[in-house]
């Protein structure tokens, strides 16, 4: 498999972003590897919270949420998905499918040997996220879910989505940090819109960003709603807690949080809040009252040593 690799100089100068990158290898489907990125901040012995990204973000999405969780005491693991942030990029659109992420990403699960995993998960981050849950239920502990959802392709998907689907097929140059800026409320400073368009220093680099639009499963006949409807039978059994903390001001995913309240039994008894004044990207509008829905919710719900 032909793939890019981001320079490391793109991502010099990024001052709210200073973090030590780590790296593991992943499987291409081709016979060879390729090269996947994630953080890893905190106590290496405390609990682990795993934060997922989604489209067309990175783990830079998260920069304002690591320390007030590692401050803690705990361990927080961000991945950047193939194709994404300081990861490597398949060059072809085709080499991105929604199994090859999953696969790709079970990587950070079982190279690390990660178990007890608090999930944070928005956008993208839930499409993968939840069926890794769903999969490997017995290494997630607690599950925090966030403007996202698991679609079938048995309900459409709304106008917002839709439009948003058409715009990153048809725009001539995919403006990665335009369209972080126009689904947050709040205004961004030039230096974030740089770190968001870091990773891409060429159109060549977004083939995954942009594919990633159609991947979603928006009819019946993709090739994963078999995959996720068996994923929502297992979280219709999950009984680990699980909370939603969506935002106030996202038309894509309004209304997911009601659906995973009436379908998960995780989610009973959960403190379950609104994040106001937040766009889709809510952990860059919002960062710490999100990172104190989550500490509250670990708190409030540890983890059974018996």
């Amino acid at each position: 498999m032909q793939y890019l690799r981001t320079p490391d100089a793109c991502f010099e100068g990024l001052t709210a972003y200073p973090f030590k990158p780590n790296y593991l290898f992943v499987d291409d489907f081709d016979g060879g590897e390729m090269r996947m990125h994630y953080l890893d901040e905190g106590n290496k012995d405390g609990e682990v919270v795993l934060l997922l990204h989604g489209e067309p973000s990175w783990s830079f999405l998260y920069r304002n949420m690591i320390r007030s969780i590692t401050d803690k005491g705990y361990r927080v693991i961000v991945p950047d998905l193939i194709g994404f942030g300081r990861s490597d990029k398949p060059a072809q659109r085709s080499d991105y499918t929604y199994q090859r992420h999953l696969d790709w990403l079970r990587n950070i699960l079982s190279q690390l040997s990660l178990e007890n995993i608090t999930l944070v998960c928005q956008d993208w981050g839930g499409l993968l996220g939840l069926r890794l849950v769903a999969e490997h239920p017995d290494k997630f502990a607690r599950v925090l879910a966030a403007n996202t959802m698991l679609p079938t392709g048995d309900h459409a998907p709304g106008d917002a989505f839709m439009k948003w689907r058409t715009f990153s097929q048809e725009v001539a140059e995919f403006p990665v940090a335009g369209i972080i800026k126009g689904a947050t409320v709040t205004e961004l400073a030039p230096s974030v819109l740089e770190g968001y368009n870091a990773p891409y220093p060429s159109e060549e680099h977004k083939a995954g960003v942009r594919q990633f639009p159609l991947l979603v499963p928006i009819t019946t006949d993709d090739p994963q709603t078999e995959n996720n409807r068996a994923a929502w039978e297992v979280l219709k059994r999950f009984t680990k807690p699980f909370i939603t903390a969506f935002s106030d001001s996202d038309p894509v995913t309004a209304g997911g949080d009601k659906i995973m309240q009436k379908l998960i039994p995780g989610t009973q008894g959960q403190s379950h809040t609104t994040i106001t004044n937040g766009g889709h990207f809510l952990q860059e509008d919002q960062p710490q009252q999100l990172a104190q829905v989550l500490l509250q919710f670990i708190n409030d719900n540890p983890i059974s040593t018996n």
